[in-house]
């Protein structure tokens, strides 16, 4: 079997589903800000954008601006999922919560537990969505 001497195409991000309940986190990540639901019987930041705490299970929450500052919980570099090897980690915001999110723009193989990570907006490939990732800070 011959290998292709083509370069590989660059990894697509495609663009979420939006919708009502999550709508300002998207206008938060367009303006370049990482918004995180607060709840407001608990006063907890909580992630995954929902309406619902689950934490207390109060039904109030809003919105609040991120650091955008974290550290890696926990990675891995996926290289056979497709033609361009990414990461995928789980990163602990400095206000206490943990994203499923990619690290983006480092050599992965540099990448350890612990290290701390900015997040950054990449756009969708169809162009209408910024979508959070980090990079090393």
């Amino acid at each position: 079997m011959s290998r292709s001497t083509n370069p590989p195409a660059a990894r697509t991000i495609p663009a979420p589903a939006r919708y009502p309940d999550n709508l300002a986190f998207w206008e938060g990540t367009a303006q370049g800000v990482l918004r995180l639901r607060h709840c407001a019987s608990c006063a907890q930041p909580h992630w995954y954008p929902r309406p619902q705490c689950p934490l207390c299970m109060g039904d109030a929450s809003d919105w609040k601006a991120a650091s955008g500052l974290g550290t890696i919980y926990s990675f891995s570099i996926c290289r056979r999922v497709g033609p361009v090897p990414f990461v995928i980690a789980y990163v602990r915001l400095d206000e206490g919560v943990t994203m499923l999110t990619n690290i983006v723009d480092c050599d992965p193989e540099r990448l350890r537990i612990g290290d701390r990570v900015r997040v950054v907006m990449q756009t969708s490939d169809d162009g209408t969505t910024k979508v959070p990732m980090f990079t090393p800070a």
